[in-house]
């Protein structure tokens, strides 16, 4: 009877820790930034956005990311990038409890620091003055957080005005976007130098 009782005992603190375990995984899942929400991909230094085949005006953005001394490539990066639609709507929806928007992709620097997406100029709300813009994350090798880098803008947005243009060029900033187009695909060139000191493990 004894053996019985603490069997029961055993089993009820595991159910206990394995319960609490599981609420404390989904908690920090839902938590987490959606850079870290690629588990079922595997990544390299290509990636193309969810609707680029549909899209009129389709776009490839390429660049090297390079490591804080401007001048070394950065391997293993990866970099998230998400986006609205060409009517300025993101899809944001629930899954398993966490929001997610539909047009977002994932790469993982190559050994050049090189990457490259496909994707297609965004848009924004009808009647707005915001920028057309495609938002941007960085997580290092070996660090455990993301950080933002300033959003790809588009040279040709009759909303990006000389004063904005003036306080990117005096911040040294390079992400403004100058598109060429090329067998029918708009092309733009970003590279990015990385954080002088990220937060590591």
């Amino acid at each position: 009877m004894k053996q019985l009782i603490t069997l029961a005992f055993i089993t009820g603190i595991f159910t206990f820790y394995n319960t609490l375990n599981a609420q404390e995984l989904a908690n920090n899942y839902k938590k987490r930034h959606a850079i870290f929400d690629y588990t079922e991909k595997q990544l390299n230094n290509v990636d193309t956005i969810p609707g680029f085949e549909n899209k009129a005006e389709k776009l490839m953005i390429t660049g090297t990311i390079f490591e804080s001394d401007g001048v070394t490539p950065a391997k293993n990066v990866v970099l998230y990038i998400c986006q609205a639609d060409e009517d300025g709507d993101y899809h944001s929806k629930k899954i398993n409890g966490k929001r997610s928007v539909k047009h977002q992709g994932w790469i993982k620097t190559d050994a050049n620091g090189s990457y490259t997406f496909y994707t297609f100029v965004p848009g924004t709300h009808w009647g707005t003055k915001d920028l057309k813009q495609i938002h941007g994350y960085i997580k290092e090798p070996n660090t455990s957080t993301e950080y933002a880098i300033n959003h790809f803008v588009f040279d040709d947005d009759p909303f990006l005005k000389k004063s904005c243009r003036k306080k990117i060029a005096k911040r040294g900033i390079n992400n403004i976007l100058k598109l060429e187009k090329k067998d029918g695909l708009l092309i733009g060139k970003r590279n990015i130098i990385l954080q002088s000191s990220p937060q590591t493990y």
